[in-house]
Formats: structure tokens, sequence, C-alpha cells
């Protein structure tokens, strides 16, 4: 099973106990891991706190042993998004329009596979971010990571 279906198979049960699943990392063989970021939901105030994390660990634990999606053993982590947060879809770059971030692409573009700069806006799969001053647009698809860009400490 592949990240996007994996994404697809746990979204349900947490979206359920009222949370966001924010992204993950799958690690599969020896000494395997399972990592779900996730984050409250839109209505929700304030950040991940451990007994949310241990919350939806129980559940997605529970859910795993039923539909048995990876081979072997893994441990499973459940984790806040924190500050550098990554974005993964349209909405999460919607949210964070005027946010500062660094994306990497999957394939360079106009000679480049990094980039960094404000998020301008967001059309169907489109990301529009200002970069040096130019507004670089980029399907979502074409996204290998992107983080938010924590604000400097003073």
């Amino acid at each position: 099973m592949d990240k996007r279906e994996l994404i697809e198979l746990l979204e349900g049960p947490v979206r359920a106990l009222g949370y966001e699943l924010v992204d993950l990392d799958v690690h599969v063989g020896r000494n395997g891991l399972l990592r779900v970021y996730i984050d409250r939901s839109g209505e929700q105030e304030g950040g991940v706190t451990l007994a949310d994390c241990e919350l939806v660990s129980g559940q997605l634990s529970a859910f795993l042993d039923v539909e048995d999606p990876l081979p072997g053993s893994y441990m499973l982590e459940i984790s806040s998004p924190g500050v550098d947060r990554r974005l993964r879809t349209p909405e999460h770059f919607a949210r964070f329009v005027g946010e500062e971030v660094r994306v990497e692409l999957k394939r360079p573009h106009d000679g480049r596979r990094k980039l960094r700069g404000r998020v301008l806006g967001v059309e169907n799969e489109d990301v529009s971010i200002d970069v040096d001053g130019a507004e670089w647009r980029v399907d979502v698809e074409d996204i290998a990571t992107a983080r938010l860009v924590p604000p400097k400490s003073t």
C-alpha cells in the first residue's frame, strides 16, 4: 500500500475523532514505523495535546489491527504537525495564505526544484507563491514536499 492509499484509509477514522490527518511517514521492514501527524479540526482552538495523541493512537491502533495495511510489524506514533508543519493539500495552502513556505518540486520547473516564498493563494489545484517578487504557480501534484517556515525568534 503506498502513502496516498494509506492516507485515504486513515483520514476517515482520524476525522471521525475530530482531527485532521495532516500527513504521515511510513517505513516498512525491520524497525518499521508509521508516524501520523494530526491537528485539531478547523473549529477547535489550540494545539494538539498528549491526550489527543493518545486518543488517536488507541483508536488507530485498533483500526490498523483489523485492516492490516502494512507488511510486518511497525511502531505507531501520533504527533502534532509542529511549527514547520507540512502542507499537502490545496486546503492546507489556502489555510496558510500569507505565510512563508519551503517547497521542493518533484521535477525542475524553470530550472528550479526548491522554492521559498509566501503563499499568495490557491485556485483549484494550483498554488501561487511569491518567490523573490515573482509569482510561481505550482500544481499540488508537482510538489514533493512543502513546509511552513517557522517565524524567527527575536
